[in-house]
C-alpha cells in the first residue's frame, strides 16, 4: 500500500502529498478510488469511521453495479459473500391479489436481478481489491475538518487522525484534486460554498428488520394499509422493512407508544406478525429523506459526486447505483489529466455534464411517485392502480421491462475504462 511522504514545515503542522485525495469511503469514494489507482495514480481515501459496519445504508446492488464488478474482476469474489436477489417488483391490489409491475428477469443483461447485500461487504469487498494496487491508500478513523486553498483553487484538505485513545494532531494533505464523496451532509461541499438545489419531499423513512424462517423469496412488494406504506424487501433471514412516514413526524409518532407499532406492523405484514410483538422502538432508525442536487458540482481543485453531489429518495433504492456510475465516469475522465498533471476545471465540468441527465431523470421519476405517495400517506387512502393499467400489463407483461429498465439499469449505465478491467483471480488468504 502507499503511503504519502510526510514533510514537517513547522514544529505544529505536518503537511504530505498525493495526486487525489477521496473524502469519504462509502461506494462512490471507494470505487473511483479503486480505479484511479489501477491506472497508477496515487489516491488516498479517508473515511471517519473506524470500519463500515453500519445499518440501514443502501443495500442495493444493481445489475449495471454487479456487471462493473464483473469487469474488475470482482464478481465471484462478490459472489461469494451473503446475499440474496430481486428479480420483481409487485404492487397489492385492493381485492388482495398482486400485480407484477417490474420483471428484472427480462433485461437483456449478464445480472437481471437485483442483488441484497449488506454494503459493509460491499465496501470491504472494494477495500480489499485497493489494497493490491501499490498506489491506493485508505486511512480509516480519518476526519476532513476543512479544505486547504491557493487563492480560489482547492489544494487539498485539513485532517485528523484518531487513535485508540484521542485525536492526533491536524495535518494538511495537499492534493492536484480533491474529490468529495462524503455523503448528503457533505462537509467539503459546504467548505466549497457550492449551492444546492433542494426539492420539496413530504415523507421521512423509518427503517426497521423483522427476523424471518427460511427462504424469504425474491420480490419486492409494498404494503399499504389505512394509508400506511411499507416497503419489505427480502434479506437472508429477515425482512428489511422501510416505513414512509409524514415529513417531521417521527418524535409525535414514537409518542404513541411501541404496542401502536407493533399493531400496525402486524396488520400490513401479516406473515411477519409473530416478530413484529419483538419490535422495540430503539430498532427503529429514521432516515430524513431529501432529493437535492447541486447546480455546479466542481470547483478548481475540487469535483464532488454521488450524494455528496444529489442527495436521492430511498424510493427504488438506486442512490448507491447512482454514486457509483458517478465515480466511474468520473475516473475514466480524470485518469489521464491526473496523469499528465493537467487536471483541470474543464475535466469536472465534463463529468457533471455526462451525469446531469441520469440524476436529473431519476429525480424526476422519484419526485412524481412521492407526489403519489403524498395522497396515501396524508389521505389515509390505499394506493390505486388504474384498471386500464391492470388490464395492459396483465395482456403484454413485456411492459414490464421497462420500469425494470429504469430501476435496475437507468438512464446512462457506465462501464469500467480498459485500463481498470481485470480477470478474475482468487482473493489473497489470511
Amino acid at each position: 500500500m502507499a503511503t504519502a511522504e510526510p514533510v514537517r514545515v513547522r514544529e505544529e503542522s505536518l503537511v504530505e502529498r498525493t495526486t487525489c485525495v477521496v473524502v469519504g469511503g462509502g461506494p462512490a469514494g471507494m470505487v473511483v478510488g479503486l480505479i484511479l489507482a489501477r491506472a497508477g495514480i496515487h489516491v488516498t481515501v479517508l473515511e471517519k469511521h473506524a470500519d463500515f459496519l453500519r445499518d440501514f445504508r443502501g443495500d442495493t446492488i444493481h445489475p449495471t453495479t454487479l456487471e462493473l464488478l464483473d469487469e474488475l474482476g470482482l464478481i465471484e469474489r462478490f459472489a461469494a459473500m451473503p446475499h440474496n436477489r430481486v428479480e420483481e417488483v409487485r404492487i397489492p391490489l385492493e381485492d388482495g391479489s398482486t400485480l407484477r409491475v417490474g420483471d428484472l428477469r427480462r433485461l437483456r443483461h449478464p445480472y437481471p436481478y437485483i442483488a441484497m447485500a449488506p454494503q459493509w461487504d460491499f465496501l470491504n469487498l472494494l477495500a480489499e481489491a485497493g489494497e493490491a494496487e501499490p498506489t491506493f491508500q485508505l486511512r480509516m478513523e480519518t476526519e476532513v475538518t476543512g479544505l486547504l486553498r491557493d487563492g480560489d483553487r482547492v489544494t487539498g484538505v485539513r485532517c485528523r487522525r484518531y487513535g485508540a485513545a484521542a485525536a492526533e494532531p491536524e495535518y494538511e494533505l495537499r492534493a492536484d484534486l480533491t474529490i468529495a464523496a462524503d455523503g448528503r451532509e457533505s462537509l467539503v461541499r459546504r467548505e466549497a460554498g457550492l449551492p444546492v438545489r433542494e426539492f420539496p419531499v413530504n415523507a421521512d423513512a423509518w427503517w426497521f428488520r423483522l427476523p424471518t424462517d427460511g427462504k424469504v423469496g425474491e420480490t419486492l412488494m409494498p404494503r399499504i394499509v389505512d394509508g400506511r406504506f411499507y416497503v419489505v424487501i427480502p434479506r437472508d433471514g429477515y425482512l428489511q422493512i422501510a416505513h414512509l412516514i409524514p415529513k417531521g413526524a417521527d418524535e409525535r409518532l414514537r409518542a404513541r407508544g411501541v404496542q401502536v407499532l407493533r399493531t400496525e406492523v402486524a396488520a400490513a405484514i401479516p406473515e411477519a406478525a409473530e416478530a413484529a410483538r419483538q419490535l422495540e422502538l430503539a430498532d427503529v432508525k429514521v432516515l430524513d429523506v431529501r432529493v437535492n442536487r447541486l447546480r455546479r458540482w466542481y470547483a478548481d481543485g475540487l469535483l464532488c459526486i454521488g450524494d455528496a453531489a444529489h442527495a436521492m429518495s430511498p424510493i427504488g433504492g438506486v442512490g448507491v447505483n447512482l454514486a457509483v456510475q458517478d465515480a466511474v465516469a468520473a475516473a475514466g475522465r480524470l485518469a489521464g489529466p491526473l496523469q499528465a498533471g493537467t487536471a483541470s476545471t474543464r475535466d469536472s465540468r465534463a463529468v457533471q455534464r455526462r451525469r446531469m441527465f441520469p440524476t436529473w431523470a431519476t429525480q424526476t421519476m422519484q419526485r412524481g411517485m412521492h407526489r403519489g405517495l403524498d395522497r396515501v400517506i396524508e389521505g389515509g387512502r390505499g394506493f390505486r392502480v388504474p384498471r386500464q393499467l391492470q388490464t395492459l400489463l396483465r395482456a403484454v407483461p413485456q411492459l414490464t421491462w421497462v420500469p425494470a429498465r429504469l430501476v435496475g439499469i437507468g438512464a446512462l449505465p457506465e462501464h469500467a475504462p480498459r485500463f481498470a478491467r481485470r480477470q478474475w483471480t482468487p482473493a489473497r488468504s489470511g
